[in-house]
C-alpha cells in the first residue's frame, strides 16, 4: 500500500474516505458513514462487451450471470441472493461497453459474511456445468424481453452502421445462438474468458458502511486480497469510431413506435481527459438552452419541433458520439434540412460570441453549489457510482470529478467545437414513413445508409445566422452563495400551519439536512378531474399544455437548481417545486399566473394534443409486463383508465373543450399543501395565506375527491386477459387485503420479503421461466398487496399460472423449515428495510408527502408497521397463505397475455373472466378512501 491524496468531499458530507492499494494492485475506496445503518459495496471490472472474443457476442454479459451462480466456497446458486434478501438488502450487476459492475446493499451487521461471499465471485467462481445451459436460456430471456424495444433496436442499428472494425459494433446482449454449442466447450471458453480478462489490476472496489476505516481496511484486506493479479494492460483496437467514407451520411430506420425525430451527431475524440474543466458540458448548457431566443424555443414557434436534447450519444475509450436529439412536428419532418441549417447557425452563435467566461462561471457556479450542498444518496448507489468514478478520475477527485469545472479554456472549447462541422457529421432519421433497403441483425431493425449530397451540405455551410436566434441573457434566478438557515424545526414531524374551508397547508423546517433547498406540493382535488375517461383525457391534456406554456419562461429557473413537475392523479393534479429556497415563491407564482391565463394557442394545442396520443398509442408496444401493470391499476381504480381508452377520447377534444374543462375543473377545490426544508413556520403561513386569497377569487371550497378501489373478497379467482402484440406471455397474480390497518401491511410485506428470492430462484433460475421473474408489496389505495409476475419467452399463461400456484403451495413447507434464528434474522432485515433512514431532503420530503396521501397525519404508519413485523410468527404466515392463497378459487386478480409463441398451448381460461371491464369496475363493490 501507498499514500494517496485525500479525497476532496464536500463541506456537506459527513462521511469519512480512504483510498488504498492492495498488494494484488487492486483499488479500494473506503467509505466510513456512521449514520447509516446499512453497508455496500460495489466492485467494478474493467471488462465490458467491448472485450467479446468476435465468435462469442455477449460473452462479457454471460459471464457476469454465471458469477452469482455459486463459488467454490458457497457453491449453492442461490445462496448469495437469499442470503442478501435476508438481511435485508438489494443486489445487481450490469454490464457495459468497457466496465461491468458488481453491487449490493445489505444491514451493517452482516456485512462481513457478505464480503465473504462477495469476493468469491472474484476469486473462485464454480461455473458449475449444469447451469451453463439454464443460464443461457437466461441471456435468451433478457434478449428476447427487448425485441421490440426501439431504444435497443436503434441502438443496434448505429452498431451496424459505424466502423465494423471498432468494437462498439460488436452484438453486447447475447442469445442462444451467440452462445451455442457444448454446455462443456461453452464452460471451457466462459473459464479462460474470467481467467484472461478478470484481474485485480483492473478492478476498483467502494465499501461504504458504519464501521471505523479502520475496519474496513482490514475488511478489505482479508477478503479481497486473494483476487489474482494477471497483469493485464488493457488494450482496444487504435480504430476510429467512424471511417471517412462514414461521415456525412444519413441513417434512417423505421421505428415500432410512432416517433418522429432526427440526431445530428458529430464525431469526438474520447473526453475523459476534458473532465476538470468539462467543455462539452458548457457547450451542451449553451446548445441545450430552452429560453427565449434558443434553438429549441425558435423551433417550437416555427411548429418545428417539440423537444431538444444536446450532449448525448455513446463515449468510451478513443471515441464520443456528441448527437443533437430533436423531437420533430409533422411539419418538422417536411423541413429537416432547415432544422439542420438552424442547428449549424446556433453553433456558429456560439463558436462567435459564446465562448465568454461569465457564461461558462455561470455553469460552474452552480455545479459548485450543488457540490457544496450536496445530498447524500443511499449506500448501494453511492458505492456503485463511486467505484466506477474511480475508472474515470483522479484519486482526489473520486467524489468531486462530476462537479469540477475549473475554468473555461477557449481554445480547448473552440478545439471541440472544430469537430461540430458539416463535413464531420452524420444524420440518424428516425420515422414509419421512411423507405429502407435493409435490416439490423439480432433485432431485425429496418433502415437505410445513404450519403449526404454535395448541395445540401453546401446550404448549410452558410455562417449567417437567422435574428431570431441569440444567446441566453444573465440568469436572474442564480442565488449568489445560497445559506440554509440555522433556525430550529418547531415540531418533530409536519404540522398544519394554516387551513380553511377547502384548504389545509403543513409545514416543517428542516434541521437535519442542511442544506438551503426546500420541497413544496401543491395538490388540486376536483370532482371534475378524472370522473371519465374524457375528464381523465382532459386533464392530462390540460397539465402538458400547461408545462408547455411554462416551459420558456421557467428554463432559466430550471438551470439554477429549480425544478418543478406537474402531473395528474386519480383526484386532480399536483404541483412540485422543488431546489434552492430562496427563489422558490418566485417561480410558484410565476406558474400560477401562467396557470391561470389558459392563454393556450391553436397550433400548440393541435401539437400537444398529438404528442399524447402518440404516447399514449405507443403503450400499445411496450413489453408485456409493462402493459399488465399499467392495466392492474385500471383494472381495479375506479379513476384509472387505459391509455387506448382515453385516447379514443381525445381524439375529438376541441381547444374550446379544453378552455370548459379547466374552468370546471376550477369550479370546486379541495388544495393540501405541504413546506417542507429551508422555509421558516412564517413563510410557510403567509404562503397560505396567498394561497387562500387566490382560491377564494378563482373557485369555491370543496371536500377531497374520493379514491375508489374494487373489493376483490368473495370474488374467486378473476382472470383479465390483455391482447399484446409480441412473441412473449407474460402474467400477474395479485392478492389484495380488505385492511387497511398496520398489522395486515406488516403481513403482506413480510410474505413478500420472505418469499421473493425463493421465488426469483425457483421461477428464475431454476424452471428459467423468463428473465423478468419476481415478487413485490404493492399497496393501491392504502389496501396492502402482493403480487406475482413472469414475462416468460417459453410458457404460455396457464403454465405461468400452474408454476405460481405451485410455488405458492409448497411454500408453507419452506417457511416451516427456516429455524427460530434465521426467521428472527429476516424480520429484522425487513424492519431494517422499513425503517430505512432518510438518505436526504428528497427521501424524507416524498415520505412525508406519501404519509399525507395516506392520510397517516401522525406520521408513524413505518414505526407502528416494523412493530408489527416483529410480531408476527411463521405460523401466522402459514395460516394466512392456508385460508387465503393455497386455493385455485382464492380471491385475487390475475392478468396475463397469451404470447405469439404460444398460440398452440392449452389456453388459460374460465368462466369468471373480464369482459366487459366498464361494466365490472360499474358493478364492483368499492371501498372508498
Amino acid at each position: 500500500m501507498s499514500d494517496f491524496p485525500p479525497i476532496i468531499k464536500s463541506p456537506n458530507d459527513h462521511r469519512q474516505y480512504q483510498y488504498l492499494r492492495l498488494t494484488n494492485e487492486l483499488r479500494v475506496l473506503l467509505v466510513e458513514d456512521n449514520q447509516t445503518h446499512q453497508a455496500a459495496a460495489s466492485m467494478a471490472v474493467g471488462v465490458g462487451h467491448f472485450d467479446d472474443p468476435v465468435e462469442r457476442p455477449g460473452m462479457a454479459h454471460f459471464l457476469e450471470h454465471m458469477l452469482f451462480l455459486g463459488t467454490d466456497k458457497f457453491p449453492d446458486s442461490g445462496e448469495y441472493n437469499a442470503f442478501i434478501n435476508q438481511h435485508g438488502g438489494n443486489n445487481n450487476a450490469w454490464t457495459g461497453t468497457e466496465h461491468t459492475n458488481f453491487f449490493y446493499s445489505i444491514d451493517a451487521d452482516a456485512f462481513e459474511e457478505s464480503l465473504d461471499r462477495f469476493s468469491q465471485f472474484f476469486i473462485a467462481p464454480k461455473f458449475d456445468l449444469e447451469l451453463v445451459d439454464r443460464e443461457r436460456q437466461a441471456i435468451e430471456s433478457e434478449y428476447s424481453l427487448k425485441l421490440k424495444d426501439d431504444i435497443r433496436r436503434i441502438y443496434q442499428v448505429q452498431k451496424a452502421s459505424i466502423n465494423q472494425r471498432h468494437p462498439f459494433s460488436k452484438f453486447s446482449v447475447g442469445n442462444l445462438k451467440t452462445l451455442a454449442g457444448d454446455q462443456q466447450q461453452i464452460r471451457a471458453e466462459l473459464l479462460a474468458f474470467y481467467q484472461q480478462h478478470y484481474s485485480a489490476n483492473i478492478m476498483t472496489l467502494c465499501l461504504v458502511a458504519p464501521q471505523p476505516i479502520s475496519e474496513l481496511t482490514q475488511l478489505a484486506e482479508k477478503y479481497f486480497s486473494g483476487i489474482i493479479n494477471r497483469n493485464i494492460s488493457k488494450q482496444y483496437p487504435d480504430q476510429p469510431f467512424l471511417t471517412k467514407q462514414q461521415k456525412c451520411q444519413q441513417v434512417d430506420i423505421i421505428p415500432l413506435k410512432e416517433q418522429r425525430r432526427i440526431a445530428i451527431s458529430f464525431d469526438l475524440p474520447g473526453i475523459d481527459q476534458f473532465y476538470q474543466r468539462k467543455p462539452l458540458t458548457f457547450i451542451s448548457h449553451l446548445l441545450g438552452n430552452e429560453g427565449p431566443g434558443s434553438l429549441l424555443a425558435y423551433l417550437k414557434q416555427q411548429n418545428l419541433a417539440s423537444n431538444l436534447s444536446a450532449g448525448g450519444g455513446v463515449n468510451g475509450y478513443n471515441f464520443k458520439d456528441y448527437t443533437v436529439n430533436i423531437q420533430l412536428t409533422e411539419y418538422g419532418l417536411t423541413q429537416v434540412d432547415d432544422i439542420i441549417k438552424c442547428v449549424f447557425e446556433y453553433i456558429t452563435l456560439i463558436q462567435k460570441n459564446g465562448l465568454e467566461d461569465w457564461r461558462y462561471r455561470e455553469r460552474a457556479s452552480l455545479l459548485e453549489t450543488s457540490f457544496r450542498f450536496q445530498e447524500q444518496i443511499k449506500v448501494l448507489d453511492l458505492a456503485s457510482h463511486l467505484s466506477i468514478n474511480m475508472h474515470h478520475y483522479e484519486v482526489q477527485d473520486t467524489v468531486y470529478g462530476d462537479y469540477r469545472m475549473d475554468n473555461l479554456d477557449v481554445d480547448e472549447a473552440d478545439f471541440l467545437l472544430q469537430h461540430f462541422n458539416v463535413e464531420n457529421m452524420r444524420l440518424q432519421l428516425v420515422c414509419p414513413e421512411l423507405s429502407v433497403d435493409q435490416y439490423a441483425d439480432w433485432y431485425n431493425t429496418p433502415f437505410k445508409i445513404s450519403s449526404i449530397s454535395q448541395i445540401r451540405m453546401a446550404s448549410w455551410r452558410d455562417n449567417s445566422v437567422r435574428e431570431a436566434l441569440s444567446l441566453p441573457l444573465k440568469n436572474p434566478f442564480i442565488v449568489e452563495n445560497p445559506q440554509q438557515r440555522t433556525d430550529e424545526a418547531v415540531s418533530n414531524v409536519p404540522v398544519i400551519v394554516t387551513e380553511g374551508k377547502g384548504y389545509r397547508i403543513w409545514h416543517k423546517k428542516d434541521d437535519e439536512f442542511n442544506v438551503p433547498k426546500g420541497h413544496l406540493f401543491l395538490s388540486l382535488d376536483s370532482q371534475c378531474a378524472s370522473k371519465t375517461p374524457r375528464h381523465a383525457a382532459l386533464t392530462r391534456l390540460y397539465v402538458e399544455m400547461v408545462i408547455d406554456y411554462l416551459s420558456e419562461s421557467t428554463y432559466q429557473a430550471e438551470v439554477a437548481g429549480l425544478y418543478y413537475n406537474i402531473y395528474p392523479h386519480q383526484g386532480g393534479i399536483t404541483l412540485h417545486i422543488t431546489g434552492f429556497s430562496g427563489n422558490q415563491e418566485t417561480l410558484l407564482a410565476l406558474i400560477i399566473n401562467k396557470a391561470r391565463e389558459r392563454n393556450f394557442s391553436q397550433k400548440r394545442f393541435e401539437v400537444i394534443k398529438k404528442q399524447i396520443l402518440r404516447s399514449w398509442n405507443n403503450a400499445a408496444q411496450a413489453k408485456p409486463i409493462s402493459q399488465l401493470f399499467s392495466s392492474l391499476t385500471v383494472t381495479l381504480q375506479k379513476r384509472s383508465y387505459e391509455p387506448v381508452r382515453m385516447a379514443e377520447e381525445l381524439e375529438s377534444v376541441t381547444i374550446n373543450d379544453l378552455h370548459n374543462h379547466v374552468s370546471e375543473f376550477y369550479e370546486k377545490i379541495y388544495l393540501e399543501g405541504l413546506v417542507y426544508g429551508d422555509w421558516l413556520i412564517s413563510e410557510a403561513q403567509a404562503l397560505g395565506r396567498r394561497l387562500e386569497l387566490l382560491l377564494s377569487l378563482v373557485t369555491k371550497p370543496s371536500g377531497e375527491s374520493s379514491r375508489e378501489l374494487v373489493d376483490l373478497r368473495d370474488r374467486g379467482t378473476l382472470l383479465r386477459e390483455k391482447q399484446v402484440n409480441h412473441q412473449d406471455s407474460a402474467i400477474i397474480v395479485y392478492y389484495q387485503s380488505a385492511e387497511t390497518t398496520p398489522d395486515r401491511m406488516a403481513l403482506f410485506s413480510l410474505l413478500n420479503h420472505t418469499m421473493s428470492s425463493n421465488f426469483f430462484h425457483e421461477l428464475r433460475t431454476q424452471q428459467q421461466l423468463g428473465y423478468m421473474v419476481g415478487t413485490g408489496y404493492l399497496p393501491l389505495n392504502r389496501h396492502p398487496g402482493i403480487i406475482f409476475y413472469i414475462q416468460s419467452p417459453s410458457a404460455g399463461p396457464r403454465k405461468l399460472l400452474e408454476a405460481i400456484d405451485e410455488f405458492i403451495a409448497d411454500f408453507s413447507y419452506a417457511v416451516m423449515q427456516i429455524t427460530n434464528e434465521q426467521w428472527e434474522v429476516t424480520k429484522q432485515g425487513l424492519v431494517n428495510q422499513v425503517m430505512e433512514q432518510d438518505a436526504n431532503i428528497k427521501t424524507r420530503s416524498q415520505r412525508y408527502w406519501v404519509s399525507l396521501g395516506n392520510r397517516d397525519y401522525e406520521f408513524n404508519q413505518r414505526e407502528l408497521v416494523a412493530a408489527e413485523i416483529s410480531k408476527l410468527t411463521r405460523a401466522d404466515l402459514i395460516k394466512f397463505m392456508m385460508k387465503h392463497m393455497r386455493s385455485k378459487n382464492s380471491n385475487r386478480l390475475v392478468l396475463f397475455n397469451n404470447g405469439d409463441t404460444h398460440t398452440d398451448q392449452i389456453p388459460l381460461i374460465s368462466d369468471n373472466m373480464i369482459e366487459d371491464l366498464k361494466q365490472f369496475k360499474t358493478d364492483a363493490i368499492k371501498f372508498e378512501f
